[in-house]
């Protein structure tokens, strides 16, 4: 009678639960690290239309979470293991949301996915909708400058998909109701600061040739960069300055530069060492605005201006702020001019005019190719009686 029972009760398991097996292994590559997990990609909801409400509501309530722990539990054990900020989890959230729903086969569906695999990682996530625009938004509590952001419960809440609309949508004409999809313990701020940067492997990395001139006489850098860093940031919005100043170099791209330069002004004092990085920020480059290349403002990371071909001031200004902190810390500030940004530098002495901040004298340093070559402490000449505001100030002593 116990063995009659026992089946019983396996064939009525069976019955309310269908079992999916063992699961299909998923294994991908993420920046040099491999992600795996089982999944089993028939119980992928087919649902040809979810961009209501109600539709959301109900894809989400056939989710079974026992279903998705392989890949919630291999996600946090990246996060455990490699501590990666938020930003760069989110680019692994979209890489796992990729393989078991992709982009183009379902878009809504991919979206729901990232939202679920985001919200079950802790943090705080909503939905949106508006016709057949499905919105998805981060609560985060910093300044973001061109993508659209949300109060719920005074809370701001940025959206992390704007981009897959060509950044272009109509708000007044499409009114967008939040979905009540409540997740147990996802609470968490998002942050766009970026502390480290991947651990990509060597062979990942491929050199560029970087050459300009500097007092009648060529140099020729070998650098060693990953295209990976573009994909990365390729949606990375417009932030602060003082986030997107501070991200840093990757590892490989640290050591083949930094440590070169250094070598380079190693006798020389401190104002010509800081005229060679101007230079080599200058020159090395050619000269853009991002409107011509993006349709619109982007600020790249000091490594993304060492990968891409051309740049603008912001980007220049990114990438000697960077040199000039590695190599000699210096106190800093940036100048926003309504068309223009720039940089000064805190020397022993001030050169040209100085700009005056709380009482210390800074020497403008313009990294931006200009008509005439700019020397340490000369102002573009059309700025002289423009109005500046002081964006970013970086003083050593206060890190």
């Amino acid at each position: 009678m116990k063995r009659y029972a026992t089946i019983l009760i396996l064939l009525i398991s069976l019955v309310v639960r269908p079992t999916t097996g063992l699961g299909q292994a998923i294994q991908f590559d993420f920046c040099g690290e491999m992600i795996s997990f089982d999944f089993e990609k028939n119980i992928v909801p087919n649902a040809p239309d979810l961009s209501t409400a109600a539709a959301i509501i109900s894809f989400y309530k056939r989710l079974d979470s026992e279903d998705y722990d392989p890949i919630i539990n291999a996600l946090l054990a990246y996060k455990n293991k490699f501590k990666p900020d938020d930003w760069l989890y989110y680019q692994l959230i979209r890489k796992s949301a990729q393989q078991i729903s992709p982009k183009e086969n379902d878009y809504h569906r991919y979206t729901l996915y990232k939202w679920y695999f985001l919200s079950r990682s802790g943090y705080d996530a909503l939905l949106a909708t508006s016709g057949n625009y499905l919105l998805f938004y981060i609560r985060c509590d910093e300044n973001i400058y061109n993508i659209p952001t949300r109060e719920v419960n005074d809370k701001q809440y940025v959206c992390l998909n704007y981009h897959d609309y060509g950044n272009n949508i109509d708000f007044l004409k499409n009114r967008f109701a939040v979905i009540d999809l409540p997740v147990r313990g996802a609470q968490n701020n998002f942050s766009y600061r970026i502390t480290h940067l991947p651990e990509f492997r060597a062979t990942d990395y491929k050199e560029k040739d970087l050459r300009y001139n500097y007092n009648d006489f060529e140099y020729s850098f070998k650098i060693k960069l990953n295209t990976q860093i573009q994909t990365l940031f390729t949606n990375y919005p417009v932030v602060d300055y003082a986030l997107y100043l501070n991200i840093p170099l990757s590892k490989e791209t640290y050591y083949s530069l930094i440590p070169l330069l250094k070598k380079q002004v190693k006798r020389m004092n401190v104002k010509n060492g800081v005229d060679y990085l101007l230079r080599f920020t200058r020159y090395a480059f050619l000269f853009e605005p991002d409107t011509e290349i993006y349709g619109g403002e982007k600020r790249l990371s000091p490594e993304q201006t060492l990968l891409y071909d051309q740049s603008d001031c912001e980007d220049r200004v990114a990438l000697f702020y960077c040199l000039v902190k590695e190599i000699y810390d210096l106190p800093m500030i940036v100048l926003s001019y309504p068309k223009h940004v720039t940089i000064a530098v805190q020397f022993d002495k001030p050169y040209g005019k100085p700009i005056i901040y709380n009482g210390q004298k800074y020497s403008i340093c313009e990294p931006s190719p200009q008509r005439t070559d700019l020397r340490i402490g000369q102002l573009l000449p059309e700025l002289s009686r423009e109005s500046y505001q002081i964006t970013y100030v970086y003083n050593p002593r206060q890190k």
